[in-house]
């Protein structure tokens, strides 16, 4: 009935119909023509009150008016018929579906029709204030149960565009994550193919001085660039999948590194050549996903800085501690790089990338030389982003 309001709106006209046809011979006084018109003009329109509810109730109030020209208090001494019924539903379905401002206008014709009647069809003045009062509840309860029928409209017709403004902020929140994704992606393969790189860089002018003299070397060198480059190979066709594939049906995924790899990384960096120290206090195995990868990424950045720009020979600290709320970690070399060097890491984009993930977790990073030589990268992350 709610699909197709003129469906049930017609079963209620149909009803009020047969209920009102007692009222066609009820009297020889008045023509039947016009007790059947005013049947037709109170009845008919109620089927259509939802889909033209101010011309159906105007129908409605003529039937009434030519009914009180016509025959009103003449039917076997019944002052009204069941059809005058309509004039509620049409003072409601106003309320309801139009508005206030028709509503009481509505009212008025209504409150002018009820007085004349009471008046010049009433002959007993105490059964005229009786049937008044009666009439007057009557359309109040009509009044009101519109008031809050119509109120409910509106507020599920304002809830249904508030639905439709959230499916629309949802769709653009929704391109927003995959733009932030997307800078991510890319952060992480920034952080891939420069920590990789400059590992095999490394390894492999290791392995230029030592092929002649140390072939032993030279292998182990040659073995590392290998290993690290079918690693590095791994994680960029992951990650080059998620920006080819819209679904990421297609997509391989593989474990993002967290702060338990850290001791895999100190391990690869060692091999590269750079003596790595690794001291871990504290719970790092039940961290955030986040917190996790952003910790590995910027203990991977700071080593690989440390191996492109220390000098032979350095060596780094990797200190993570986890202590009430937040993680402090700091990556600490004792290289001898130059003031060019310097300037390049602090202007880099990895420098850049460490402090945006840092940022994003609600932390602070710093970076900067030790007072005694070398270089040093101190990141403060919460547990919980601010």
């Amino acid at each position: 009935m709610r699909a197709h309001p003129v469906f049930g709106d017609s079963l209620i006209a149909g009803l009020l119909f047969l209920a009102d046809l007692s009222s066609f011979a009820s009297t020889d006084r008045v023509p039947g023509g016009a007790i059947f018109l005013v049947g037709l003009l109170l009845t008919v329109p109620v089927a259509f009150r939802r889909r033209y509810p101010l011309a159906s109730s105007y129908v409605v109030l003529l039937g009434g008016f030519l009914q009180l020209m016509t025959h009103g208090g003449l039917l076997d001494g019944l002052p009204v018929r069941a059809g005058d019924l309509a004039l509620a539903i049409a003072l409601y379905t106003v309320v309801a579906y139009v508005g206030k401002q028709p509503a009481l206008l509505y009212t008025m014709a209504l409150f002018v029709g009820t007085l004349i009647w009471a008046v010049w069809r009433i002959a007993d003045p105490t059964a005229a204030v009786f049937l008044t009062a009666l009439v007057a509840a009557i359309f109040g309860f009509s009044w009101a149960l519109g008031s809050f029928v119509g109120a409910r409209r509106a507020y599920h017709s304002e809830l249904e565009q508030r639905l439709k403004l959230l499916e629309t902020e949802r769709d653009q929140q929704a391109r927003i994550a995959v733009g932030e994704e997307r800078s991510r992606i890319a952060r992480e393969l920034h952080d891939v193919v420069a920590h990789a790189v400059s590992v095999m860089v490394v390894q492999a002018d290791g392995a230029g001085y030592a092929i002649r003299t140390k072939p032993e070397l030279a292998e182990a060198a040659v073995k590392t660039i290998s290993d690290t480059g079918r690693q590095a190979l791994t994680e960029l066709r992951r990650l080059l999948g998620v920006l080819r594939s819209e679904d990421q049906s297609g997509t391989q995924w593989a474990p993002q590194p967290d702060a338990r790899e850290l001791e895999n990384l100190a391990e690869n960096c060692r091999a590269a050549g750079l003596p790595v120290r690794l001291e871990i206090t504290g719970d790092v195995d039940q961290l955030p996903v986040g917190l996790g990868l952003s910790i590995y990424r910027i203990v991977q950045e700071a080593l690989t800085n440390t191996l492109k720009h220390a000098g032979s020979g350095a060596g780094a600290v990797v200190k993570v501690l986890r202590t009430g709320e937040k993680v402090v970690v700091e990556v600490t070399d004792d290289g001898y790089g130059t003031p060019h060097d310097l300037v390049a890491v602090s202007g880099g984009n990895g420098l850049i990338g460490m402090r945006e993930r840092a940022g994003v977790l609600g932390g602070t990073l710093d970076a900067g030389p030790n007072p005694g030589g070398g270089w040093r990268v101190r990141a403060v992350l919460p547990l919980i982003a601010s």
